[in-house]
């Protein structure tokens, strides 16, 4: 247990930030879902919006450090090659 004032006060902040940046990931999280079950569903039209949509949100997670700026590129390039591969 924290003893300090300094040591709560920063208990305090990284039960603050694991809430918002667990809120982020799960927001991130439906934006990738929905285009998912967009390509599932073989609707080009929908998923090209869903990935349109879904491509800022990963791109913000990742410039707030909730995952690394690689692996949100690397989430958006795939997803933008399955996308293009429907109908195909």
């Amino acid at each position: 247990m924290a003893n300090t004032r300094s040591a709560k006060k920063a208990t305090r902040k990284i039960a603050t930030r694991t809430q918002v940046n667990t809120a982020r990931r799960s927001r991130v999280r439906t934006f990738v879902r929905k285009v998912e079950e967009a390509i599932a569903a073989g609707d080009k039209s929908a998923a090209d919006a869903a990935l349109r949509a879904a491509q800022p949100e990963l791109m913000r997670a990742a410039s707030k450090g909730v995952m690394h700026k690689n692996t949100a590129a690397r989430k958006v390039s795939r997803l933008a090659h399955r996308v293009k591969t429907i109908g195909a």
